[in-house]
C-alpha cells in the first residue's frame, strides 16, 4: 500500500514536471487575447514616442501573423492621429539627439523615430507591392521617416545611438528604410553608428551592453560589487538585431558582423537565464532587484526564437532556454484576462527596491510578450506534430479559427 502511493505521488510529480504540450492554435488564441486586452482597455490615440512606438512593433508583428485587421487598424489610428511623424519640428537646423528629449525639436533622437518602423510596415500592407515608392498613393505614411532618416543617413555625425535602447529603437528602421529605397546607404549608416555605441557600451569580456557610458564598470557596479547589465536594454539590443538580420541581405559587407554580434550577445545573454525562466533586472546580480522582469524576458525571448528560426542558433542549446522562457511568460507574466504583468516601468536600471508585479503592465511590455509569442508560432509551424490541422497558419487568417475574442 505504502509503495502505491509513493509510486502514485512520483508520477504525479512527474507529469506535473512535463512541460505543456503547445500548439500553433493555443499561442494564436494567446496573441489575440492578449491584444484584444490591450486595445480594448487603451485608446489608439497617444504619443508617437518611444514606449507607445515599441508596443506597435508587437501588435504589427501580431498583424503580420494572424491577418486580423482590427490590429492593423489600430495601428494605423495611432499613426492617422500622429501625421506619420515622430518629432515634429520641420526646420532641420533645429533637430536635436544629443540627450533625451521628448520635445519636438529631438528629431534625431532616437526615441522619436521607433515609430518609422510601424509607419514603414504600413505603407508596405497598403502598397501592395504595386506601386514604386515615388508614384504611391500612401507615399505620406513614409515621407517623414524618408525626410529624417535620409537626413541621418547622409550626415557626417556618427554618435546618435548612445544608449542601448536605441539599438532596438533606431537600427531596424535603418534596415527598412533599405529595403524601402534600395540605397545601401542606410546600411552603412547602421555599421557606422553602431561602432560608436559599441565604443561606449558593449562590454568585449562578455558580449553584454551596458545601458550607457554611465553604467560602465568599474565606475558603476551594483551593490554587491558586480557588473550591471540592465535586461531590458540588453534586451532592446539582441531583439534590434534580430529585426536587422532579418532585413539584411546576407551579401551585404558587414553583415557578419551584425551575425557575430547578435550570436554572441545570444549565448552571454542565456547563460544568466534564472532556473524559473526569467532573467532579473540586473542581470549579473539577481539581489541588486530580486524577482522576475518580464520586458526584458520577453525581448530575450523573441530575439532567440528568431535565431533558431533562421538557423543562426543551435536548437540544442537554446530550446530548453526558450522553453523556460516561455514557460514564465505564459504562466507568471500573463494574466487570466490577457494582461502582461511583472513589467518594470520606464527608467534605464535595476532599482533595488522597486517592486513589481501582476499588475506591473506597460505598452513596451506588451508589445515585447507579442513578439516573443508570434515568433514561437513561427517555432511551432515548423513542426507539423505543433499544427491545430494539417496546413500551416501562414495566409491563412487565423484569428478566425483560432478565435478573435478568445
Amino acid at each position: 500500500m505504502k509503495k502505491s502511493l509513493i509510486l502514485s505521488i512520483m508520477l504525479c510529480l512527474v507529469c506535473g514536471m512535463q512541460a505543456k504540450k503547445w500548439k500553433v492554435c493555443d499561442v494564436v488564441a494567446i496573441i489575440n487575447k492578449v491584444n484584444n486586452y490591450w486595445q480594448a482597455n487603451n485608446k489608439a490615440e497617444v504619443s508617437s514616442f518611444w514606449d507607445n512606438a515599441a508596443y506597435h512593433t508587437g501588435n504589427m508583428e501580431a498583424y503580420l501573423l494572424t491577418k486580423n485587421d482590427k490590429f492593423r487598424q489600430y495601428s494605423e489610428q495611432w499613426a492617422e492621429y500622429n501625421h506619420w511623424k515622430g518629432a515634429t519640428e520641420s526646420d532641420p537646423a533645429r533637430w536635436e539627439y544629443r540627450r533625451n528629449g521628448a520635445d519636438q525639436q529631438h528629431v534625431l533622437f532616437g526615441d522619436w523615430q521607433t515609430c518609422f518602423q510601424t509607419y514603414i510596415d504600413l505603407f508596405n500592407i497598403a502598397n501592395c507591392g504595386q506601386y514604386m515608392l515615388s508614384d504611391s498613393p500612401y507615399r505620406d505614411r513614409i515621407a517623414r521617416a524618408v525626410e529624417v532618416m535620409s537626413y541621418e543617413a547622409d550626415s557626417k555625425v556618427h554618435d546618435y545611438w548612445w544608449w542601448a535602447d536605441a539599438l532596438y529603437m533606431v537600427m531596424p528602421v535603418m534596415t527598412k528604410m533599405y529595403r524601402l529605397t534600395g540605397e545601401e546607404k542606410y546600411l552603412d549608416k547602421l555599421y557606422e553608428n553602431i561602432q560608436y555605441s559599441d565604443s561606449i557600451m558593449l562590454d568585449t569580456e562578455t558580449g553584454l551592453y551596458f545601458r550607457d557610458g554611465k553604467y560602465i564598470y568599474p565606475k558603476h557596479k551594483t551593490n554587491s560589487g558586480k557588473k550591471d547589465f540592465w535586461a531590458r536594454g540588453d534586451g532592446w539590443v539582441l531583439a534590434g538585431l534580430a529585426k536587422v538580420l532579418k532585413d539584411m541581405p546576407t551579401g551585404y559587407k558587414h553583415c557578419q558582423f551584425f551575425v557575430d554580434k547578435y550570436v554572441r550577445l545570444s549565448y552571454a545573454v542565456a547563460a544568466l537565464q534564472q532556473k524559473e525562466g526569467y532573467w532579473t533586472r540586473s542581470m549579473m546580480d539577481p539581489e541588486q532587484a530580486p524577482g522576475p522582469e518580464t520586458s526584458g524576458t520577453a525581448f530575450f525571448t523573441y530575439g532567440m526564437l528568431w535565431g533558431v528560426n533562421n538557423g543562426l542558433l543551435n536548437k540544442k542549446d537554446f530550446v530548453p532556454v526558450i522553453s523556460r522562457a516561455w514557460k514564465y511568460l505564459t504562466s507568471t507574466a500573463l494574466q487570466s484576462d490577457g494582461k502582461i504583468g511583472y513589467v518594470q516601468p520606464i527608467g534605464e536600471k535595476a532599482i533595488p527596491g522597486q517592486i513589481i508585479n501582476a499588475d506591473s503592465q506597460a505598452n513596451f511590455g506588451t508589445g515585447a510578450f507579442l513578439l516573443a509569442a508570434c515568433e514561437y508560432v513561427r517555432f511551432l509551424d515548423a513542426n507539423t506534430k505543433n499544427r491545430c490541422h494539417s496546413s500551416s497558419f501562414k495566409g491563412k487568417g487565423w484569428f478566425i479559427s483560432a478565435g478573435a475574442g478568445i
